[in-house]
């Protein structure tokens, strides 16, 4: 366990709990959370988790502005659900990434080139997701820390293991809160409409 793990492990935790939040600075928690996994899965020799983190950045810092002026008149983003096109899409990505990954990693001797092409690319989507604030990110992130928990542990990244149970159990109540979050208005135009009649 090394000093760059344990600050992963604190920045990763801080992050997904201020996401769950719907807190804007989990971005720039987590962009700082990047930089050390960045630097982590590099000397892990997991590439393909190391590259993730250069994207992240990105995302990072797309998810922060959408977060702040994504909504209606460049206001506060709304969580919504993916249409049935956006998953679809989404969907048919996770599939080709995950194959096209596994055979560029299987080529450079990656040490677990499905496990890590797959929650690669499931890790793009859900992110993707995340700075969208689509309800599904969640199960994406649930699916992603399952095989993250396997996937660290066989590479003796234990700290970075032991976190993944803890990010489902955010992950678990990020679905709760945001489900929550997401009927609200409905609600609120149901309570609306039955005052009116």
């Amino acid at each position: 366990m090394s000093w760059i793990e344990i600050a992963g492990f604190a920045t990763g935790g801080l992050s997904v709990w201020l996401y769950v939040r719907q807190n804007v600075w989990a971005w720039p928690v987590g962009i700082a959370n990047c930089a050390c996994w960045l630097t982590l899965f590099w000397t892990s020799r997991l590439y393909l988790d190391a590259g993730l983190q250069l994207i992240y950045l990105a995302l990072g810092v797309a998810g922060w502005y959408w977060w702040l002026r994504g909504g209606d008149r460049r206001g506060r983003l709304p969580v919504t659900r993916a249409g049935r096109r956006e998953t679809l899409v989404l969907t048919g990505i996770g599939l080709v990434g995950t194959l096209g990954l596994w055979w560029a990693m299987a080529a450079v001797s990656d040490a677990a080139p499905l496990p890590d092409a797959a929650t690669t690319t499931v890790s793009l989507i859900a992110q993707y997701m995340l700075t969208r604030k689509l309800l599904g990110n969640w199960w994406c992130w649930v699916a992603v820390d399952v095989a993250y928990t396997i996937m660290y542990a066989t590479q003796h990244l234990y700290l970075t293991a032991a976190l993944q149970p803890l990010f489902i159990v955010m992950c678990l109540v990020g679905l709760r809160d945001w489900r929550a979050e997401l009927r609200r208005p409905a609600e609120s135009a149901a309570t609306a409409l039955a005052v009116a009649r």
